[in-house]
């Protein structure tokens, strides 16, 4: 029992030895460093800039100026719609690549809850959907608007995403 008392008495002893306080000496300064050679500047103007504007032109088509006469054609062409026509599993068509959207009638926010599976872009970022007139809108996480859908035939969908991708719903 003693030697117990011995052992953990040499312990503490050795553990207090490592914590002892190592004293520095307070008004130690550096020696100031020594001053160096400085090259000699040089100055001149700059040559003027002939009028030209440091930002290119803006382009005068944009790639989503046909994208909007092909939504406006949609949206006048478009069959009539429901919220509960829409819930459901859907097969996604987005600039050439397929994946999954899932649609519920459940409250989020000003629409209902919705996801994708397996999508890229925009479309993976969808949170929930509404329908507004003959259009359905697809919204991110956030609210924003991601995608705009119109009915073009029994069981299908066509619009673009906010990118001006096509996206294209179908069961």
């Amino acid at each position: 029992m003693q030697l117990r008392y011995a052992v953990t008495a040499a312990a503490i002893g050795l553990s207090l030895a490592g914590c002892q306080r190592t004293a520095y000496n307070d008004d130690y300064s550096p020696p100031p460093l020594q001053a160096q050679p400085v090259p000699s500047v040089q100055s001149s103007q700059l040559p003027p800039t002939a009028g030209a504007s440091q930002f290119p032109a803006a382009p005068t088509n944009t790639p989503n100026a046909g994208n909007q006469q092909q939504q406006q054609a949609m949206a006048a062409s478009a069959q009539d719609v429901t919220k509960e026509s829409m819930v459901g599993s859907w097969k996604v068509s987005n600039g050439g690549a397929s994946c999954d959207m899932f649609l519920t009638l459940t409250n989020l926010g000003s629409g209902s809850r919705g996801g994708t599976r397996g999508c890229a872009g925009e479309l993976t970022t969808m949170g929930s959907w509404e329908v507004s007139g003959k259009q359905v809108i697809l919204k991110n996480r956030d609210g924003s608007q991601i995608g705009t859908l119109y009915k073009t035939a029994d069981s299908r969908f066509d619009g673009s995403t906010a990118s001006g991708q096509p996206l294209s719903l179908s069961r």
